[in-house]
Order: C-alpha cells, then structure tokens, then sequence
C-alpha cells in the first residue's frame, strides 16, 4: 500500500510521510484528535491505521489480533473504550445476570477453583465436576473417579481440587490423587497415591506441574519429555504443611513454597531443604507466591511482646525479607498477591478488615471494615476489592473510595473467590462435611438446601442480548415491557410454553 501523500507539511518545513509518522507515534487518542482537526493532510497522518493499532495495543486490547484484520482500529478501540466503561457501570450497579451452578442431591460441597471461568468442584460423594461458565446453559461434566464403581463402599472425600488451562487435578481424603487433561475426555491421565492423608495440593498456574504434601512428604510430580508422568522431586521436611505453592513462569524444575507451622521452605532440585523464613513459635497463617516473591501472614506473640501479626513479603531470588507490613492484633487469614496488580497486595484478616498495601511502602493503603467473623478469601484489581468473610458475606468494594458497592449473603463461610472484568465466581463451603441428620437428606430437598453450599456465578457482560443475559428459566417470549422489570424476562399468559 502506497500512501498518497508523500509530504506532510510541518509548519514551515515539509517532511516524508514516514517520518511524521514517526512523530505522531508519541501522541495519545486525545492529541491525535486534536491534530486530525489541523487540516487535511494531517486527518490522514492522524487516523493512518498503524498509530491506532498501536494505541489499542498499549491498552491491552486486542492484543492477540494483528493489524490486517482489522479495517479501522480507531473505532476499534473506540468500541472497546464504551465496553469497559459499561462493563464498569454494571459491576457498580450490579447489573447482569447472576446463576447457581447445579449440585449434586444429598452430598455436600468441599472445595473449589477456577481458571479463566472454568470451575471445578469436589464433593463427599468423591465426584469431580466442571462448569465452564463463559457460556449460558452449560452441563456440569462428571469427572471418572479413581475407584470403580463397583468398589465395596462408599467413595472417599474430595480433599482440595485445583485447574489451569490444561489440567484438573482432585485429592481424595484416602491419599489419592488424580489428574485429568481438559483435552482428553473424562478418564484420568495419571494418578499417585500418598500413604497419609493429604494437607496440601498444588497446581501450577501453566504447565503440567502438581504438588502434594502428605505427612512430612512433599511430592512434585510433571510428565518427561515423552509424555509419562513421574515423580520429579520428593522433599523430606521437618513439620507438617499447611500451605503450598507452586512459583510460577520457573523455567527448568519446579520451585515450591511449603509453610509447614511456623517454617517456610524453598524447594528446590538443586537445595531441596532451604528454609526462606523460621521464626519459633510464631507460625504462619496464609501463603501466596507469584513470580519473583512471597508473601505470607505471620502470627506473633501478640499482647504478651507487644508485637503485632504482619504480612512478610521475601525476595525469592536473593531468600531477602523485603518488607514487614501490617500493624493488627487479628491473625492475617488471606493474602492475594498473584492476582493483584503491580506492587500491590491485598489481604483479610480475623479482626474482619480488608487491607491493601503498596509493596513500595510498609503501611496499608486502605482498611475496609468488612465483615463480621473475619475475612476468608478476597481478591482486587485496579480499582475494586471482592471480598468473602465467615459469615457468608460476598462484598464487593470502590478500593479508591473505600465504599461498599453491593453484597450478597449465604449460608456458609465464602471460601473461594475468583473474577475477571466481567465475571465473579464466589463459593460458600460449608465447614461441617457429616451433619447430624445425614442419613436424611439424601431426599429431603429442604435439609440439603441447608447444608449443601453454593457456587455463585455472576456476569456481568453486556455482549449478550437482554434476552439472553437471564437464566433461562426467567426468559419470556412476550416482548411487551411494561416498567422496570429488574432485568428478569418473567413468565406471563402470552408465553409460549
């Protein structure tokens, strides 16, 4: 393609087109309008296709487009400008559709993760399910379990379940782990068993890499080169693990962080005993890792040294304790720093607050007073907060003006959070996995309502039409809109049933 304009006039000199391309590479949308409005020349210098590819690229839309595939990337970005200022507008105003992932009759929840909207779900019934909630009236595919069915007696728990992008992993209260491939079907791909039962799973966030503690034995396990799964590494430690992670974007062998009591490891191939942090008798109380750091809670000695617990922030390069943040007499319950901005870390604690810190700095940002029975799970982005506390509580926060914006309440402590720009899956996991009265409440609907816990799916999306935005089930085919109707279709005579 051969522009026709050879000369751009610049003032009082005239340059090639190339080169005033050059220049106006510098300028934002705002000052390439303004210079569009000069004169005619310089409207073509300022709407040429690459400038606004460029720009929709440094905003992080579209990224993995190319510019051919586009006509005109100014509207583009323009159109995605309008979609995050109205998907911004809809979490405020929590305008969207909210769903209850469908369970399973008489069992009870356990544990559950997310990954780019796809859940999966544990129960007591040892069944494994998946719900990819990027699209409306989706199935729950089961997972196989490890024991066949014709087993003598009942299936074991489900301990802890994890995904990524390729895998789904479960560990049963008997020991044993099974992995699946997303790609392959229903059948597991690998499985290992633990002679203990098992207190830590661990999935790394790309790749085939899954990590279990069980006694005092951490196992790391990936497939070879050609495709078979083994044992990569297996760390003898001195104390029991509460908390384990595995440190992402680790070219080579796997790294991992263990919290076992009041000791932090780095486990390594080549120092498989490392101690990043031990301080005696103040144990840690929660764990996140990302890249290059960790960051941790740790519970001191309170009223009797007049210390208070702080969040420990360690370089895992250099094993340097980088920051100690945090002035709170409660214990710090969760940590988010993975999901967190740049230099940001958000956490929640016993004494019912929400804190958020500046990794440059050591006092807190902002303190919410969130809940009533302390915090559980919580996670942030740039400008909002979404928090889940023991009572039940789902919040969801302005960080910049530290203002609740809606709530949403259940039964049973929030133990998993998860969201993106226009999703939130929240689950409340009930703590009692055997309630009195079990034996009942295989078919009393009312009993298990009580007891089963819920996973919440809410979208807040406005690709989809406001007929297709509902659950199904509220959906009407009489198109006559009589007042506000609070974004449900309800059902009325003219329906076609």
């Amino acid at each position: 393609f051969q522009n026709e304009i050879n000369e751009v006039p610049f003032f009082d000199i005239q340059l090639p087109y190339e080169l005033a391309l050059k220049i106006f590479q510098y300028l934002g949308k705002s000052e390439l309008g303004r210079c569009a409005q000069v004169s005619r020349t310089w409207k073509v210098l300022a709407e040429d296709e690459v400038l606004w590819y460029r720009l929709c690229q440094q905003e992080g839309y579209l990224l993995d487009m190319s510019i051919s595939e586009r006509s005109c990337w100014k509207l583009a970005l323009k159109n995605c400008c309008a979609r995050e200022r109205t998907l911004k507008t809809n979490w405020k105003n929590r305008i969207g559709a909210v769903s209850q992932l469908p369970y399973e009759l008489g069992k009870i929840l356990c544990d559950v993760h997310t990954c780019d909207g796809v859940v999966i779900a544990g129960y007591t019934s040892g069944e494994v399910r998946l719900w990819d909630t990027r699209t409306w009236d989706y199935t729950a595919p089961i997972l196989e379990p490890v024991h066949s069915p014709g087993d003598a007696g009942p299936q074991p728990h489900v301990s802890f379940v994890r995904i990524n992008s390729s895998l789904a992993v479960a560990a049963y209260e008997d020991g044993t782990i099974s992995v699946w491939s997303l790609m392959f079907g229903r059948e597991p791909i690998h499985r290992y068993q633990h002679n203990q039962r098992i207190q830590a799973l661990a999935l790394g966030s790309e790749g085939a890499t899954v990590a279990t503690a069980s006694g005092f034995e951490v196992k790391v396990e990936s497939p070879n080169d050609r495709g078979f799964w083994q044992t990569t590494e297996t760390f003898e430690i001195q104390k029991l693990v509460n908390f384990l992670n595995l440190v992402p974007d680790v070219t080579g062998n796997p790294v991992t962080v263990a919290a076992a009591e009041d000791i932090v490891y780095l486990l390594k191939a080549e120092d498989p005993g490392k101690i990043l942090h031990s301080v005696y008798g103040q144990p840690v109380t929660c764990l996140d890792v990302s890249a290059r750091e960790a960051a941790f809670g740790v519970k001191t000695f309170g009223w009797l040294l007049n210390e208070p617990n702080q969040i420990l922030l360690y370089n895992l390069e250099t094993s340097q304790c980088l920051k100690k943040m945090g002035n709170s007499m409660g214990d710090f319950t969760c940590v988010n720093l993975q999901n967190s901005p740049p230099n940001m870390l958000v956490t929640g604690n016993k004494d019912r607050r929400v804190r958020v810190f500046d990794l440059r700095k050591s006092e807190s940002l902002c303190s919410l007073y969130a809940h009533q029975l302390g915090v559980s799970a919580v996670q942030m982005d740039d400008w909002k907060i979404v928090s889940g506390g023991e009572e039940g509580l789902v919040c969801v926060w302005d960080q910049r003006m530290g203002t609740k914006l809606w709530e949403m309440h259940a039964r049973h402590p929030v133990r998993h959070v998860w969201f993106n720009s226009h999703s939130l899956i929240t689950a409340n996991i009930p703590d009692e996995k055997t309630p009195r009265g079990t034996s009942i409440t295989d078919d009393d609907l009312t009993v298990h309502h009580k007891h089963r816990g819920i996973i919440y799916a809410y979208e807040f999306s406005v690709d989809q039409l406001p007929v297709e935005s509902v659950l199904p089930i509220c959906r009407s085919s009489y198109d006559e809109v009589t007042g506000y109707n609070y974004n449900i279709g309800l059902a009325v005579p003219y329906d076609n049933i």
